[in-house]
């Protein structure tokens, strides 16, 4: 996946479509809830069961790929943050490429909810470089529920991510992409077995720690995990020191959830080595984001380590995944 070109002007004549028409942003969500709950499913595009690879390759279009992978915890009040992305996804196509912070960006979209009790606790898209990473947000659904423990599956999400794609930024170059993790409650205590089996199809027949499956998940790529305010659990010490234990600096604290967009794509200008946080800062002042004030603030420990913590291999090193 991953070929074509993002068009602003076809993002924009879509959403005055469905404007005009009464269409729903998120219509696959919105027709599914309208269906008795036992009924809810993954749309095609994004069910994670038995899928093989979600690939992020070059081609004539794309020669130097930067894939970029954004997840989003679906569950309470976390279904406004992919709302506010999908109003803003221009704004962050615009600054990863007129900006130059990546080569030839890849964007794959995904949820996350709860494996113990929601239909749907995992939705993975595809990489994309044109408008259907439109598509696969919108197509999104927006559960809702949750377990209530002040835990999801983030570590199912990140197990996906770990096994199941493939890069020719790893494979040719030794370069890693970039995972944003967004919610606001921790991880399981352990990943279960069975909800492997269930929702991704792996014959995996022991539970496995979730902190193993991060570290094999850092071995090619950045993770980082973004805890918005006006979510339930932003305030909460524990949550904050779940996250950073496994993480560390690359946790981000944003005051704004309408800034998600700003924040991944000045992340990711960083850790390329294009802009340092004052550069990205002032480039969000030239495109009106009005928003370096939070970004700044959900970026300064990261700025203080950027330059000690390389996201290049050198040339010709491979990559190859442990087993956990």
């Amino acid at each position: 996946m991953g070929n074509g070109h993002w068009s602003d002007d076809v993002y924009r004549a879509a959403a005055t479509f469905r404007a005009r028409t009464g269409s729903a942003d998120f219509a696959y969500s919105a027709s599914t809830k309208a269906r008795p709950a036992s009924e809810w499913k993954a749309h095609p595009d994004l069910d994670p069961l038995d899928v093989g690879v979600r690939e992020s390759r070059d081609s004539a279009e794309h020669p130097q790929s930067t894939p970029i992978v954004v997840m989003f915890d679906v569950t309470g009040s976390m279904g406004s943050v992919p709302v506010a992305m999908q109003k803003q996804l221009s704004k962050l196509h615009g600054l990863l490429l007129r900006k130059g912070y990546a080569t030839d960006p890849q964007i794959m979209f995904g949820a996350i909810g709860d494996a113990e009790t929601d239909y749907v606790p995992l939705q993975v898209g595809q990489f994309e470089s044109d408008n259907r990473m439109d598509d696969q947000l919108r197509n999104i659904l927006l559960e809702g529920n949750g377990g209530g423990q002040k835990t999801e599956s983030y570590e199912l999400a990140a197990y996906f991510l770990a096994r199941h794609t493939a890069t020719d930024a790893w494979d040719k170059r030794g370069r890693k992409g970039y995972v944003f993790l967004i919610g606001d409650e921790m991880n399981k205590r352990s990943l279960k077995a069975r909800h492997i089996r269930e929702v991704i199809g792996d014959e995996v027949r022991r539970d496995l720690d979730p902190r193993s499956v991060y570290r094999e998940l850092q071995k090619r790529w950045e993770v980082f995990y973004i805890l918005p305010r006006q979510t339930s659990y932003y305030d909460d010490p524990q949550v904050r020191g779940h996250w950073q234990d496994i993480l560390g600096e690359r946790v981000l604290f944003l005051e704004d959830p309408n800034a998600v967009c700003d924040l991944i794509a000045v992340t990711v200008g960083m850790l390329e080595d294009v802009v340092d946080l004052d550069d990205g800062l002032a480039d969000l002042d030239d495109v009106g984001a009005g928003t370096a004030g939070v970004v700044g603030s959900a970026l300064a420990r990261l700025s203080d380590t950027v330059g000690r913590v390389p996201s290049r291999l050198p040339a010709g090193v491979a990559g190859t995944d442990d087993l956990i």
